[in-house]
């Protein structure tokens, strides 16, 4: 969620040839106009919009802030599903943690397909509201914090359906392999953040209003599909683990924007941390109190243009991509063609 709703370089390490040297170099389909390939020793930035896909062996599809639908050979994982997206008029300066949490499955039911992996970075509402149904409309195993865990619990999952996790698991799901990240919510300018907490046993009653929803610890993740498909790197929050995410070198690194400078170097120590991802994609800058049938709206306290140019300064060989709502993505982050229409 928004950090505000509480009011020299080292040289480059050598690269072998590899999946991520190749998605250093591949030209994106960008956005209209189209942006020119640039020389190799630049990044380029894509965006796009209004793409949609056929069926593909591989694809992400971003469901706004955090939150990602990854689909390989017919199986999907989610990560962060928050699609309601209700209004707490967070983005309109009057920020009420009364609101009360509600989930509307019609909504839900566009986005998620048939989910086999929900993962869930922390406890907040724009992460984990529409996941309690979800998990009992779908039967996803869901893999998050004991605090997650008590919550989903309390809202009446199945608790044999939840896998709690702390961080520096390695999990098999049949090929999908699923590596937990030890992780940290990001800061305001003063340093804090809303509801902060954990739980170590379900609340007396479900949860009622977004207030109810403590942080709980926050994980990140790296999901690798196995195949030749890209390993992603998922962010709910703008902070990490300098130690924890040390030598994880992701394809692609789905890097949450900061709202303020409160994390010393956030940018560059994340971008040496992970090796230069191939691709970085940044999340959590829109305005996630609007429908995503419309475009992204940025959220005013992110400033994105300036998390480009630090991914630029730091990571130069990487490709950044901005991702949309409409858009589905190949594997390497490519914007799909939409379909032909049939001819008879």
């Amino acid at each position: 969620m928004s950090d505000d709703t509480d009011a020299p370089r080292p040289k480059r390490r050598s690269k072998t040839f590899g999946r991520r040297t190749v998605l250093r170099g591949a030209a994106f389909g960008a956005a209209a106009p189209l942006l020119a390939s640039p020389a190799p020793a630049t990044a380029t930035t894509t965006t796009t919009a209004g793409r949609t896909s056929p069926t593909s062996s591989t694809s992400f599809r971003w469901l706004g802030t955090s939150g990602w639908r990854i689909d390989v050979e017919g199986r999907t994982v989610l990560f962060d599903p928050y699609l309601t997206r209700f209004k707490t008029g967070l983005f309109d300066g009057k920020f009420e943690p009364g609101t009360k949490l509600r989930s509307d499955p019609e909504r839900v039911r566009e986005h998620i397909g048939r989910p086999e992996i929900v993962l869930v970075s922390h406890s907040h509402w724009d992460h984990i509201a529409d996941v309690p149904y979800i998990a009992k409309a779908t039967g996803a195993r869901i893999v998050g914090t004991e605090t997650t865990f008590h919550l989903l619990v309390a809202f009446g999952v199945d608790p044999g359906q939840i896998s709690v996790v702390k961080g520096s698991e390695v999990l098999d799901f049949d090929g999908i392999t699923v590596e937990v990240v030890s992780s940290l919510h990001s800061r305001n300018e003063r340093h804090t953040y809303f509801a902060p907490g954990t739980l170590h046993a379900p609340p007396p009653t479900a949860p009622r209003t977004i207030s109810d929803l403590p942080e709980g610890d926050t994980l990140a993740y790296q999901v690798t599909p196995g195949g030749g498909a890209p390993s992603a790197f998922l962010m709910g929050a703008s902070d990490f683990s300098e130690r924890a995410v040390q030598g994880l070198s992701p394809d692609l690194a789905m890097i949450a924007v900061q709202s303020s400078a409160s994390t010393s170097h956030y940018v560059p120590r994340l971008l040496r941390a992970l090796g230069q991802p191939g691709v970085v994609v940044p999340v959590h800058w829109d305005n996630f109190e609007e429908p995503l049938s419309r475009p992204p709206r940025r959220d005013p306290a992110m400033d994105l243009d300036a998390f480009v140019a630090l991914v630029h300064a730091e990571s130069p060989m990487s490709q950044i991509v901005v991702p949309d709502y409409r858009t589905t993505y190949g594997k390497n982050m490519q914007p799909m063609p939409r379909p032909m229409p049939n001819s008879g």
